[in-house]
Parts: structure tokens; C-alpha cells; sequence
């Protein structure tokens, strides 16, 4: 998808200033929480406490993401025996209750904790607050040419499919989800989908 049907919003030196002073911020506040709950982390993730991954960005480039591991290490190289039980379309991988979470990596990833290392993608300029959920290069080369729409931009943290209930319903949901979040990009509603997304874990956390 070319740079005319994507919102150009998307393209401003208003998101990206925003993305970068938010990124700042949130690092300013969360590092040293996590360097003083270092030890606790380790003690019950283990070491390497940072998963890296290569994923697809802006322009098709590869990229390396961070997050927080909550997984067995070699994890990824069990998706194949688990395929059966994904719960995302075919090529994308998702499992419910997934046996590979360690200890309370389950807790972090279902309240986004393991995501907030991405502030420092954002600050390197691979990713946005908002846009499409960067996939896995095995994911991304298996989709058809009709899903380049999502590398006219940078990838994001959250997007509308993200934040969706139903979001693997199949690929056509998916697909609305992502063009519609690309349709529709602007400052305002940047920070209704981040509202919207802390909304979620604070509803989560509720009795």
C-alpha cells in the first residue's frame, strides 16, 4: 500500500515526536523499578531476562524486538507440535494457556509487562505507540502480497486489532483491524487506543 492511502497522520513529525517523548518518559519511570525488582524477576523468569526476536518492520526491514522472556528458552522451536492447538490463523501463532509460559511469565504477558521494552524500538525508530503488530519473519514471508499494506509504516505496540476482542477470528478480521488503524491514525486517537489499552489491564486487576 503506497503512502496516499495510508492516513498521513502516520507520516508526521507529530507522531514521532510523541512517540519519542512518551518512550522517554515511560523509561524514565519504569527503569529504575526494574533494576530495583531485578533480582525477583530473575529469581522466578531466569536468565536471559530480555527475548529477542527478528520481526518484520517499516519497508519490509528486519528488525529486532524486545520484550521480557516469559517463556522457556527454545520455546519458538516447539510452535510446529502445537500448531493443533493455536488459536490464531494459519500462518499467525497464538495459544491459549500456552504450556511454554514460566512461572509468572503468564501474569506479564497477560497484562502486557513483557511488552514495555518495545519504549526502546520506539526510541531506535523501528516501532510506534500505534500501528500494526510487527510479526515474526517465518509469519510475515507466508502472508500474500494483499498484507504489504502493513510495512508502509512503522509497526506498533497496539492497534485497533490489538486492543480487539475478536481478533483472531481469522485473517479477514485482522486484516480490517490493521487497515482500519492505518485508515484512521491520528494524534487523538493515538491516545484513545493507549487510554483504551490501560483501560483493559486496570479492568483486568479489578475484583
Amino acid at each position: 500500500m503506497s503512502q496516499y492511502l495510508v492516513n498521513p497522520y502516520y507520516f508526521s513529525v507529530q507522531k514521532r515526536l510523541f512517540d519519542i517523548f512518551f518512550a522517554l518518559l515511560g523509561l524514565i519511570i519504569l527503569v529504575p523499578i526494574f533494576i530495583l525488582a531485578y533480582p525477583l524477576f530473575t529469581f522466578f523468569l531466569g536468565r536471559p531476562f530480555f527475548f529477542k526476536q527478528k520481526r518484520m518492520g517499516k519497508n519490509k526491514k528486519h528488525f529486532v524486538l524486545y520484550k521480557i522472556r516469559t517463556m522457556k528458552i527454545g520455546s519458538e522451536n516447539q510452535q510446529d507440535e502445537l500448531r493443533n492447538v493455536s488459536s490464531a490463523p494459519y500462518p499467525m501463532f497464538k495459544v491459549k494457556n500456552d504450556p511454554r509460559f514460566i512461572s509468572i511469565g503468564k501474569l506479564f504477558s497477560n497484562f502486557g509487562v513483557d511488552e514495555l521494552p518495545q519504549l526502546l524500538n520506539i526510541l531506535k525508530n523501528d516501532m510506534s505507540f500505534v500501528g500494526p503488530r510487527p510479526l515474526p519473519i517465518n509469519e510475515a514471508i507466508q502472508l500474500p502480497s494483499s498484507w504489504d499494506f502493513r510495512y508502509a509504516v512503522r509497526p506498533g505496540i497496539l492497534s485497533k486489532w490489538a486492543l480487539a476482542p475478536n481478533r483472531y477470528d481469522s485473517l479477514k478480521t485482522w486484516k480490517k483491524l490493521e487497515k482500519e488503524t492505518l485508515k484512521s491514525g491520528s494524534l487523538t486517537k493515538d491516545i484513545k487506543l493507549i487510554i483504551k489499552a490501560i483501560a483493559q489491564i486496570i479492568f483486568k486487576i479489578s475484583p
